[in-house]
């Protein structure tokens, strides 16, 4: 759409400067709204998860102090003896010390102890059995007996032993003889249900928060409106609290979301505080009026500003504009002048340069392609070298007054071919088995030239021999290895030539057994200023021509030993015949 395209860059700036501001503010008023009220959720629910923590610390001291009041009455020898039906105290005093510790405590509704053979005995020494129960059948009876002695505490319930029907929440454990074998009685301790009462009054979760407490079954130990929970008209997310190990969740109930802040007491029981989300955030409205003001007046200052920037910066990308326009011409004389604005100075900076670097690439550009062609006749005269020609026509001339024609047809024959394979119709790049067909012609000559003094040996790949390589590759490094080491070694000398391919790379490597040579005399065999670098084109050309053409990865490099000999191994990419046109050799 052509409604939002501005033809000036100053105007397309202030554009998207005023789109990006106006977006920016909007995010950030919506997120710091966001991020105040999760702040104030968080705060509240640190506060919630305090306050269960130090409720919980509470109902597990009031319920060791229940365990200790057991533990009294367990460890209570007369009592263990009126159990096992043995002399000791009477019931009356046994039941005098009971009810001296209930006496002791309000919140203890009533303290029995029930033997197996079942007589029992309580602080209500006036208080009958209710007829119409059996205790062995309750649960909390039948939970202290298979807790193997640990205390048991049940949910909330209404006790009805002694038909009084008291709401209490019941603390019972197993009593054993002191072998801790056989099992004596239950001890009941019934707490009276209001202590809880009492203790969650004091908790303040704002106008609609509570706290309940449930068991590891799901019941309901407490709730405030325990009324409407066992009539169904209240519910609570008791399956979730019974997963949830320790932490909170918050349900997804619109404007009555709740969050559940959850404590393990470790016995049984799981504290829950319940908190209604809209109460955490009790000045949400005034917080959005704030952030609205303050997201309006820093989006004033914010478009003012982003028209003021975008004309300062449209100024000088202007200026660089009109300097690219002659760059484009063909004019690289140009320097645009640097901005001061950091940004638009790098930028104007980095155009200079590439400016001037583009002039030298061009340059560098037509050096290399004299050198190419000053490479190409280089190789064109080392294949007709006139030295090495004279020689050979000398030594035709000498087998022919000597009446040995096998010979002159043979080297004859082999100086025809070492031409006609050099030719390569104009190409620098030939197969390989083109270049080992000419070295070996030049190999041949040299052998009758130098008879009895030489040898050679060609190993190279079959794989290899269709791939591609520089022509008179190998002629300058035998050559060398012939002049340069084995003419001045007594005995046979013996070139070796081997051809592998390595790592996606073809690697020659020229053997000779000659005098060898101590590493500064390979420094400067690689080097313009050697000495004997002034027939043909010479080693250093052969090393600058394979850089030139394939890289600085590939090139020369020469191993060698005084009077053991030497090793040049030559490393050029492997090329395919199908790729000579990448490499831009044809005619």
């Amino acid at each position: 759409m052509k409604l939002f395209q501005f033809n000036s860059i100053q105007s397309n700036i202030a554009a998207a400067f005023a789109l990006l501001i106006v977006l920016t503010a909007i995010v950030i008023s919506i997120s710091s709204y966001q991020l105040s009220s999760i702040a104030a959720r968080r705060t509240a629910q640190e506060y919630t998860t305090e306050l269960i923590k130090q409720l919980n610390l509470n109902i597990q001291t009031y319920i060791t102090n229940m365990e200790n009041i057991s533990m009294l009455v367990m460890n209570n020898r007369n009592v263990r003896e009126y159990l096992t039906s043995q002399n000791g105290m009477s019931q009356e005093e046994i039941s005098d010390f009971l009810q001296s510790i209930s006496a002791s405590r309000k919140d203890i509704s009533s303290i029995t102890l029930f033997g197996e053979e079942g007589q029992w005995i309580s602080d209500r020494r006036e208080s009958e059995l209710n007829p119409n129960i059996n205790v062995k059948e309750m649960s909390w009876y039948q939970d202290a007996a298979d807790a193997d002695g640990e205390i048991v505490i049940s949910s909330s319930q209404v006790q009805p032993i002694f038909q009084e029907y008291p709401w209490v929440v019941s603390l019972s454990r197993e009593i054993r003889n002191p072998g801790g074998v056989q099992t004596l009685g239950i001890l009941l301790v019934d707490m009276n249900f209001s202590v809880l009462n009492d203790i969650f009054d004091q908790i303040d979760l704002g106008k609609r928060g509570y706290v309940f407490i449930v068991d590891n079954s799901g019941n309901i130990v407490y709730h405030p409106q325990q009324q409407l929970i066992y009539s169904n008209l209240k519910e609570e997310r008791i399956n979730e609290v019974l997963i949830d190990q320790g932490g909170s969740f918050i349900t997804d109930e619109g404007g009555q979301s709740r969050m559940y802040s959850i404590q393990d007491t470790g016995f049984g029981w799981k504290i829950v505080g319940v908190s209604y989300l809209n109460e955490l955030v009790s000045n949400k409205r005034d917080m959005q009026f704030s952030f609205l003001t303050l997201g309006m007046i820093s989006l004033i200052l914010a478009l003012g500003i982003s028209f003021f920037l975008s004309r300062k910066l449209a100024r000088p990308i202007n200026q660089l504009q009109e300097h690219m326009k002659e760059v484009e011409k063909g004019n690289f004389d140009i320097q645009v002048p640097v901005d001061s604005t950091r940004e638009i100075g790098r930028l104007a900076r980095t155009f200079n340069i590439m400016v001037l670097r583009i002039k030298e690439l061009m340059s560098q550009v037509v050096k290399e392609q004299e050198f190419k062609r000053k490479s190409e006749i280089s190789a064109l005269q080392a294949q007709i070298n006139p030295h090495f020609l004279y020689n050979t026509l000398d030594s035709i001339v000498w087998m022919a007054e000597a009446k040995k024609s096998e010979e002159v047809v043979l080297m004859t024959s082999a100086l025809a071919r070492l031409f006609r394979s050099s030719i390569s119709k104009g190409r620098e790049l030939v197969p390989i088995r083109t270049e080992i067909e000419h070295i070996t012609n030049y190999l041949t000559i040299q052998q009758m030239r130098y008879r009895d003094k030489l040898e050679f040996h060609i190993d190279v790949a079959p794989e290899i021999l269709n791939c591609l390589t520089l022509k008179i590759l190998l002629q300058p490094l035998v050559e060398n290895a012939i002049y340069h080491g084995i003419k001045n070694k007594s005995g046979i000398g013996v070139i070796t030539i081997r051809g592998r391919e390595a790592q996606n790379e073809v690697v020659f490597q020229v053997i000779d057994n000659g005098v060898g040579m101590d590493e500064a005399t390979i420094v400067r065999i690689l080097s313009h200023l050697s000495p004997t670098e002034n027939r043909g084109m010479g080693v250093a050309n052969v090393h600058e021509r394979i850089q030139l053409y394939f890289g600085g990865a590939f090139g020369l490099r020469y191993e060698s030993e005084l009077d053991v000999g030497t090793s040049v191994i030559i490393r050029i990419p492997k090329i395919s015949p199908d790729a000579i046109d990448r490499w831009g050799t044809e005619e």
